[in-house]
């Protein structure tokens, strides 16, 4: 089906509203090494049985859509699952997962779509559509990972379009200093190799050309998943607790070749942490709320 419905026209995506299908995957030995080779750890293997921390999940149930179903932007176009919104630019706006059990390598898994919401709004940038999709994630052992993700596709930017300002600073982002941060500068390749293993053609990762003169950003596009999936590590090896619950909202875009810092304050109990992760400028890009399980 044509893209060509307009975000306004909420009575056109009636029929995706509820909307379901349902994919199959494992954590195969491959997947498992490429993710443990992206973030620098040794471990897990992958061997069969093995257990692999379940914020891994993303690695799962990458893209099959034909070349031929391939939007300019490329991502898949709309119309199939997701509803046929008519706004150029699409990204994550945020996402709330309960972790439930840990993966297993080589393990056969399903999923569970679920379109649940699709809210039109308007806001400083112009038209936007806020889509949300419910994720669940099962294999023999029972429910493994919930997961709602909420992607905003948004209008053009007008030209010399100035960036909005951030939602709030990196100081005011956690109380006090932060219990500790780190600091990292996503390079081309470490865009390249996530988006490799979650299947992700999302030209503004990779296309500077695209990136900039289509979609109106100065540089290539830090993916949100890659944030947050630093951000888990982060506070999962610091802790050395795993993640039972995340909550998180993305404020601004992080881009390729500028530091970004990633900050963290845990309870006293060790029970919850919040994490930040903050642009170049000291701005808040990335905010998450963590439940944390036993050491």
């Amino acid at each position: 089906m044509a893209n060509t419905a307009v975000a306004s026209d909420l009575s056109t995506f009636d029929p995706w509203l509820g909307k379901t299908r349902e994919d199959g995957d494992c954590a195969s030995p491959v997947t498992v090494r490429r993710v443990a080779a992206l973030l620098n750890r040794s471990e897990p293997h992958g061997d069969p049985g093995e257990h692999v921390p379940a914020h891994w999940y993303f690695a799962l149930f990458t893209p099959s859509e034909p070349q031929s179903s391939i939007g300019i932007d490329g991502h898949p176009r709309t119309g199939d699952f997701l509803p046929p919104i008519a706004l150029p630019r699409r990204m994550f706006a945020g996402r709330r997962v309960s972790f439930h059990q840990a993966l297993r390598a080589g393990e056969p898994v399903v999923r569970r779509s679920r379109i649940q919401s699709i809210t039109p709004k308007r806001g400083r940038s112009g038209e936007m559509c806020f889509v949300t999709v419910r994720h669940e994630i099962s294999g023999p052992r029972g429910l493994l990972v919930t997961e709602e993700q909420d992607i905003v596709y948004r209008d053009a930017p007008a030209p010399n379009c100035a960036a909005p300002p951030a939602a709030t600073t990196g100081a005011e982002a956690l109380s006090g200093s932060g219990e500790f941060s780190m600091t990292f500068t996503p390079d081309p390749v470490l865009l390249f190799r996530y988006s490799a293993i979650t299947f992700n053609a999302h030209r503004i990762h990779y296309d500077l050309a695209y990136a900039r003169d289509v979609e109106g950003y100065p540089e290539r596009v830090v993916n949100g998943g890659l944030t947050t999936l630093m951000l888990w590590e982060f506070v999962a090896n610091r802790t050395s607790r795993p993640i039972t619950a995340s909550q998180s909202r993305n404020a601004r875009a992080l881009f390729v070749n500028r530091p970004v810092t990633l900050r963290a304050d845990v309870a006293p109990d060790g029970k919850r942490a919040r994490a930040v992760a903050l642009d170049a400028d000291g701005e808040l890009a990335l905010r998450l709320e963590l439940e944390l399980g036993a050491a």
